[in-house]
């Protein structure tokens, strides 16, 4: 398989105070195997088969029906992804080439190319940010379901771009019935410690998705073939209508079009998905932003149909609703994102912050924070201090409800865009207490007082 980006930004449509922009990625296509590698895996696979046969550590009873599988990807449980992956192929029904496609759905959602290779398999690709998941550990290959393994390829390099890389890194599986499924382009060096004739659960980790072997792009080719050696295509549908699969594969069969959030992020500059071959995308991802800072809320999805509701919120500390826009989804791409630019302005309190994207029932959130990094809500009034408002004579009017000792006691003074103005230790007395400072005349600025154990914040103007 082979990735392109396309991308595309819309600026100057003024929501309130968000700028918004859309954007989308269409994978391209190249053969997973060559026909040499292909015979060569066939081999060693019975190669094996009859070396673990003899070990009594194989045995396969055609009898019994074929599994039925669970998703093959899954992601890390440490990610803040809500979902990891999306389907740029499927196999190919049609045994004419070259661009004569047609998949279990009778859509064209597959490939074949001038050689003759018709598509084999399901490519399933990470999304958003391939290579930093990959490198990050974030989309795991799973064992569709219970069997042993019979093949692991390893070693090989993960970073590929192009056809005609060498070998992939991979795991075969054969199942109770004597059925195999094949997990391609692993990561390297990311393999399931276990050995060929392991017996291994449906969900077990089996590696990372990469990019090794004939790749351009993260993703998993996940081939399967029935207890005669036949490949299967695992879906059921009104264009599959091979005799070696009559009939779904899939313990819960996925629909042909499955609308999904992969994720809601906050970010403080544009994310750069293509800075070439191999090479990590810019994320540009940040959860804590200072004031005056403008926070980017990218929604990333995959799957969803023209005209799809998509509901974006913020937010506030208070849990008050900031923001509030629904918007239709305007082209269907297999993964796509929107993003909207705040500016400082939006964000009228300081402290821990949520954005929520909304798509039917589905409401994923992200937590962020805003406000020179302090994690507390605005105040003008606090337990312990208030603050007289504005500055008067470059005097700080600081009401104090108890004594707090010099080397105790901190104050900061930030400018708007989360610049340190002033920082010193004071003493303040139960009562009124009056502080030089210097600042400029007609700015606002946020005062931090800190007593040692807490922090306390208010917005103050000279």
């Amino acid at each position: 398989m082979k990735k392109n980006y396309l991308l595309f930004s819309v600026f100057g449509m003024l929501f309130l105070n968000a700028q918004n922009g859309q954007g989308f990625y269409q994978p391209s296509n190249s053969d997973c195997l060559s026909p040499q590698q292909r015979e060569l895996i066939q081999e060693q696979i019975n190669l094996n088969r009859e070396s673990l046969r003899a070990q009594n550590k194989l045995q396969e009873d055609k009898t019994l029906a074929h599994p039925l599988f669970i998703w093959p990807v899954k992601k890390n449980p440490n990610t803040k992804y809500n979902n990891v992956w999306s389907i740029s192929n499927h196999v190919d029904h049609n045994s004419a080439y070259p661009n004569k496609v047609q998949d279990w759905n009778c859509g064209a959602r597959t490939y074949d190319t001038a050689d003759g290779y018709n598509h084999m398999g399901i490519d399933i690709f990470t999304w958003p940010f391939g290579w930093y998941m990959m490198d990050n550990d974030q989309a795991h290959a799973i064992a569709a379901a219970d069997g042993i393994i019979i093949g692991k390829d390893n070693g090989n390099y993960d970073r590929n771009c192009s056809f005609g890389n060498g070998d992939w890194n991979a795991v075969y599986i054969q199942h109770g019935d004597g059925s195999v499924s094949w997990y391609g382009h692993l990561k390297n060096n990311s393999l399931t410690s276990k050995g060929v004739g392991s017996f291994v659960s449906a969900g077990e980790y089996l590696g990372v998705v990469g990019s090794s072997g004939n790749s351009t792009g993260p993703h998993l080719h996940f081939e399967v073939y029935n207890n005669n050696n036949q490949l299967v295509d695992t879906y059921s549908g009104s264009c599959n209508t091979w005799s070696s699969s009559t009939d779904s594969w899939w313990a819960s069969q996925k629909p042909y079009v499955d609308p999904k959030i992969n994720g809601i992020f906050t970010h403080s500059d544009t994310a750069v998905f293509d800075n070439g071959c191999g090479t990590q995308e810019t994320t540009n991802f940040k959860d804590s932003f200072n004031t005056g800072e403008k926070v980017m809320v990218y929604m990333y999805f995959a799957d969803l149909p023209v005209g799809k509701s998509i509901n974006l919120k913020l937010i506030r500390p208070d849990n008050t609703i900031a923001y509030n826009n629904t918007f239709n989804n305007s082209n269907f791409y297999y993964a796509s994102y929107w993003y909207f630019t705040f500016q400082s302005s939006q964000f009228n309190q300081y402290g821990n912050w949520k954005a929520s994207v909304t798509v039917d029932s589905e409401t994923v959130t992200h937590d962020f924070v805003y406000g020179a990094n302090m994690n507390v809500a605005d105040s003008k009034v606090s337990k312990k201090f208030s603050v007289i408002n504005p500055i008067m004579n470059n005097q700080l009017q600081i009401i104090s409800k108890a004594n707090f000792a010099l080397d105790k006691t901190k104050m900061e003074i930030f400018s708007q865009d989360g610049k340190l103005i002033e920082s010193k230790k004071i003493e303040l007395k139960q009562g009124q207490n009056l502080i030089d400072v210097k600042l400029q005349k007609s700015q606002n600025y946020i005062l931090k007082i800190s007593d040692g154990t807490e922090n306390e914040i208010f917005k103050v103007t000279n």
